[in-house]
């Protein structure tokens, strides 16, 4: 007889679940710390838009009833945003769903899948949940390697992942990149471009708009609520492509994935492009901050197009302290940062971009941590 840890799917008993970034709650229960700053999940360190908060009030009492399970006025708002059709777009439970909706619905059993690494780790996970082959192709020097990846295709390619920019490493495809790489990928496969941080690297001169290609190509493009807008906690993503794949992918979404009220903050999110604005020039601000204190500590780090940066923390430094005793050094003191094992960065921590006093706490920190 079989145990009950046996009873999974094989596919299933082989994936290691994503490790999010340990909350604020904890660390304060753990070290017995009043105060906690997090820098360790790519958040918005903004509350959200007090416009956000208004119609959320304004809604409570309407919980009893079922979203609209089309998010219709988000959709449109977005059509509107963009310059694209309603049946262009498709929203999930933050745009990770998406990415499960790409693979379950296109990834036959005998196809493949091509992920770069180290790259967002739900792609490789989406895939093992359908037991799916996994292609996987090194980064270069920080950055996607397409030219690799274009090497990797074969008629069982169904899917590719390309963040852009990409979390963990913060850097970009090119407009040109792109182009060359989508010329060389045949009508059999789809290429996902995930854009989560679109909105940070949008100002660069060659960063690419995936938006170009929804209606030429075989492209799904996504975006999300959880950054630019602080709206993490509601879990609201977005993607567009062709109407044909957008029908196929909304057969498979749940009904009502998108709960009432992150529709309602989303829809509020999208007409206040101040607070976007601010929270933008609030992360340059800091990103330009961290340059020059790390740099000074002679810290070497990859420049980011994001709201986060990875940082080499051993490099400069005699400390015989490992990322891992860092980050532990770091949560003692207070200060939440993403050691990067997990994504075979040894070495290295992320840390995204807070308010200019939790920055400057990270940097105080950082310097007691590493006596620099």
């Amino acid at each position: 007889m079989k145990k009950m840890s046996d009873l999974a799917k094989k596919h299933v008993a082989k994936i290691k679940p994503y490790v999010p970034g340990k909350p604020i709650e904890e660390v304060k229960r753990e070290f017995a710390l009043e105060s906690v700053i997090k820098l360790a999940s790519n958040e918005n360190p903004l509350p959200p838009s007090p416009k956000v908060l208004k119609a959320l009030r304004l809604n409570l009492d309407k919980i009893n009833r079922y979203p609209d399970g089309a998010s219709y006025y988000l959709k449109k708002l977005l059509a509107k945003k963009f310059g694209c059709a309603t049946d262009n777009i498709i929203i999930g439970n933050g745009s990770d769903e998406i990415i499960s909706f790409a693979v379950r619905a296109f990834v036959e059993r005998d196809e493949e899948v091509i992920v770069s690494r180290p790259s967002f780790l739900m792609y490789e996970i989406a895939a093992q949940c359908e037991g799916v082959k996994i292609v996987t192709v090194p980064a270069r020097n920080f950055r996607y390697d397409l030219y690799a990846m274009a090497e990797r295709l074969t008629p069982k390619t169904k899917l590719i992942f390309i963040a852009n920019p990409d979390n963990p490493l913060g850097t970009y495809v090119t407009r040109k990149e792109l182009v060359d790489f989508l010329d060389r990928v045949g009508p059999g496969t789809i290429v996902f471009i995930d854009q989560a941080y679109f909105e940070f690297a949008e100002g660069m001169n060659d960063y690419p708009d995936g938006l170009e290609h929804i209606n030429k190509k075989n492209v799904i493009v996504t975006r999300t609520f959880s950054k630019i807008y602080a709206l993490a906690g509601l879990r609201v993503g977005y993607g567009f492509s062709n109407p044909d794949i957008i029908r196929s992918m909304e057969k498979i979404r749940d009904p009502f994935n998108v709960n009432m009220m992150a529709q309602v903050a989303a829809e509020a999110a999208i007409k206040d492009q101040a607070f976007a604005r601010r929270s933008l020039k609030l992360i340059s601000a800091g990103k330009k901050y961290l340059y020059g204190e790390l740099a000074r500590m002679g810290f070497e780090f990859i420049p980011s197009a994001t709201n986060f940066m990875l940082i080499n923390i051993m490099s400069g430094s005699n400390t015989k302290l490992t990322s891992g005793d860092i980050f532990q050094a770091m949560m003692r003191k207070g200060v939440i940062v993403r050691e990067m094992g997990g994504w075979n960065l040894n070495g290295y921590i992320r840390v995204n971009v807070g308010t200019m006093p939790e920055n400057r706490k990270f940097i105080k920190s950082l310097r007691e941590v590493t006596g620099k």
